[in-house]
């Protein structure tokens, strides 16, 4: 379940610079580094630490990135999480959020999926940005979001967290890298041309049976502005976007749970849908 356990593949993308952090802080990021090793999530972190700000979430976050990288994994790209009233409501939080996605993060479409690898996975269908230029904040506007973007690909994003029962606040699910477990990326490009975002409509079905719909107008009125917004975030931290990386800009609808044996598609209007298969458990 160790996110950064890739193989070295060349050159790394910088993390998100900051303060020093306390000691608690380290501490906290080796209990979910701990909670990806042993499969048993941890109490929710603001339980032991109530004041812990955004900036501490963060800076947890930075640790673990700090430590897959070390450890041979790539940044290939990033997550905006929480960017749909449906899924504030559902987390219970006011504000997006960022994580990071490592190259071990990334499943193909066309084999089963080791549900095993995964604590307490949920999944989200979203439109996935592939950049063909860099991207930077701050001040960083929708038009050059759109210039940045080579193409889109139908997305599905497994989260996951490693908080026990999903009992997140804010900081809880920042620190947990945004609450990322993988994604699922359909392989047919679509450039933005004449698309849409934020009138684009998507079906997910589980086994075959619709379960949810939703429009790209969900995720911040379109998904380039979520683009925009963690341009601007992580420019204030000092990161560029590169050229190649995925974005991941939040969920179209709710979160649904996914158990051993279901098969998830989410059919977008325009660029096609993308399906993720989980493997059956084994008997032992």
């Amino acid at each position: 379940m160790d996110p950064g356990s890739a193989p070295p593949e060349g050159g790394r993308h910088p993390t998100p610079a900051g303060p020093a952090a306390p000691e608690w802080v380290e501490k906290a990021a080796g209990a979910l580094l701990d909670a990806y090793a042993t499969g048993v999530p941890i109490p929710p972190l603001t339980a032991s630490h109530p004041d812990m700000s955004v900036d501490d979430a963060y800076a947890i976050q930075r640790a673990q990135a700090d430590a897959w990288t070390a450890a041979g994994a790539r940044i290939k790209g990033h997550k905006v999480g929480l960017t749909s009233a449906a899924m504030q409501r559902q987390m219970g939080v006011d504000q997006p959020d960022f994580g990071i996605l490592l190259d071990s993060m990334f499943l193909p479409e066309s084999a089963p999926i080791d549900a095993g690898r995964f604590l307490q996975p949920r999944v989200e269908p979203e439109i996935a940005f592939v950049l063909g230029r860099p991207l930077s904040g701050p001040g960083a506007t929708a038009a050059d979001a759109v210039a940045a973007v080579e193409y889109v690909l139908p997305a599905l994003e497994v989260i996951d967290s490693r908080i026990a029962d999903w009992k997140i606040t804010l900081p809880d699910t920042i620190a947990d890298n945004a609450s990322s477990g993988g994604l699922v990326l359909g392989t047919r490009p679509v450039r933005l041309g004449d698309l849409d975002l934020a009138l684009m409509g998507c079906l997910l079905h589980r086994d075959g049976v619709l379960i949810d719909t939703g429009a790209g107008g969900a995720v911040l009125g379109s998904p380039i502005n979520a683009l925009v917004w963690l341009a601007n975030v992580l420019g204030e931290r000092g990161v560029a976007l590169e050229p190649g990386h995925v974005v991941l800009p939040g969920s179209i609808t709710a979160a649904v749970p996914v158990a051993p044996g279901e098969t998830l598609t989410a059919t977008f209007a325009g660029i096609g849908s993308v399906t993720a298969r989980f493997g059956k458990e084994e008997l032992t």
